[in-house]
């Protein structure tokens, strides 16, 4: 018990800026590979040479400016709570259009395996924040 005592779970603040700055770090990496979208990695995902480059490239757009919101929650979370909330709703959006993409559109490993990550990421950032909620009224911590 007295490893829980000083650990990251005793201050849920410091538990959600670190979730939120891997995935500030997770979009920063997404976006300038859907900008720079090198062809080694293109072809490596199943989209082949010919693809057309303008629309994953606006895509890693929204994944920078995402990480900029990340990172705002990250750095005051109580400030730019809504940001968190807006992050959730993100991911559980992305996450929904990527698995239907994927399993009605065209399946492409890739992008299942991205559609599972943004879901884990979304649920990761809910639990975190249910359980600063839980923790600020257990303890009265604000």
């Amino acid at each position: 018990m007295k490893i829980l005592k000083n650990s990251v779970f005793k201050n849920p603040d410091v538990l959600l800026s670190a979730i939120l700055w891997l995935i500030a770090a997770h979009s920063v990496a997404m976006g300038l590979a859907l900008i720079i979208q090198p062809a080694v990695l293109m072809e490596w995902s199943g989209f082949g040479s010919e693809y057309e480059r303008f629309f994953p490239a606006q895509g890693g757009v929204f994944h920078l400016l995402m990480a900029v919101a990340y990172v705002m929650g990250a750095v005051n979370s109580k400030k730019y709570h809504y940001l968190i909330i807006f992050s959730m709703i993100v991911k559980a959006v992305a996450t929904t259009f990527l698995l239907i993409y994927c399993f009605i559109v065209e399946f492409k490993w890739i992008i299942l395996i991205f559609g599972l990550v943004d879901g884990m990421m979304g649920v990761m950032i809910f639990i975190i924040l249910a359980y600063r909620l839980h923790f600020q009224k257990a303890y009265g911590n604000e």
